[in-house]
């Protein structure tokens, strides 16, 4: 087992592994175990009650969150005619079509998301081992394959993030920075959650939402109360 430092030993005694801390005390919880250099990312760790070796209990989707993740998104979208001039104008960082695709099999990455319009998909697809590893292969499911390329790249540029469930049934996501007011990193927290929610497989059985963790980039993790999650969320419906 790795040895932890002194720094990191100081945060954990700040956390009670065992409890759950309510919505609010987990936010501001979290924020507080944040000790690096710069602005720490706090993660949300989602653990659910799915099987992801079934193709009908694949969890996936993307959401947009109100208060952004803090980070500067440099979008690339792939498409020729009417689309080009409409991403420009919508903020995308990189437009085009043949002269990115061959830039990105040269190795050329510099780029955090991609949107592609239906027509280009045969020759994207053909980058799959490329940009399939990093995550960056443009989806349906997500909405990054669209012919409204303008509006996915204003949400991408606002805070838009995608979302799918690992192997062991888990998902990770940003939902802000350690420096953003305490308010924005919760309703960014039950946003994801609500649209995690709206994504349950019809077949999935038991308990859906089995856990839930924030953590800041070097610091240790906290456990969110999840019946205080659900019933914040619940009244956020009515």
């Amino acid at each position: 087992m790795a040895k932890r430092g002194k720094r990191y030993t100081a945060l954990l005694e700040k956390v009670d592994p065992q409890r759950a801390y309510p919505v609010d005390e987990a936010v501001e919880l979290v924020k507080s175990l944040a000790s690096a250099k710069f602005d720490e990312t706090v993660e949300a760790a989602v653990k659910l009650g799915v099987d992801p070796r079934k193709a009908d209990q694949m969890v996936r989707g993307a959401v947009v969150l109100p208060y952004g993740t803090g980070k500067t998104i440099k979008v690339l979208v792939i498409t020729r005619g009417d689309e080009e001039q409409e991403a420009k104008e919508a903020g995308a960082d990189y437009v085009g079509f043949q002269d990115l695709l061959e830039k990105i099999k040269s190795g050329w990455l510099d780029f955090d998301a991609v949107v592609a319009t239906p027509d280009a998909m045969p020759e994207v697809s053909k980058l799959g081992r490329i940009l399939g590893p990093r995550g960056l292969m443009p989806s349906p499911k997500t909405g990054t394959v669209t012919k409204e390329v303008g509006r996915v790249v204003r949400e991408l540029k606002k805070g838009r993030v995608e979302f799918k469930v690992d192997k062991t049934g888990n998902l990770h996501v940003p939902i802000g920075k350690v420096s953003f007011p305490a308010e924005h990193l919760k309703e960014n927290l039950l946003t994801f959650i609500e649209e995690v929610l709206n994504q349950r497989p019809e077949t999935q059985k038991g308990t859906y939402i089995q856990s839930v963790y924030l953590s800041p980039t070097m610091g240790p993790s906290v456990k969110v109360d999840v019946h205080d999650l659900m019933r914040q969320i619940q009244e956020r419906r009515i």
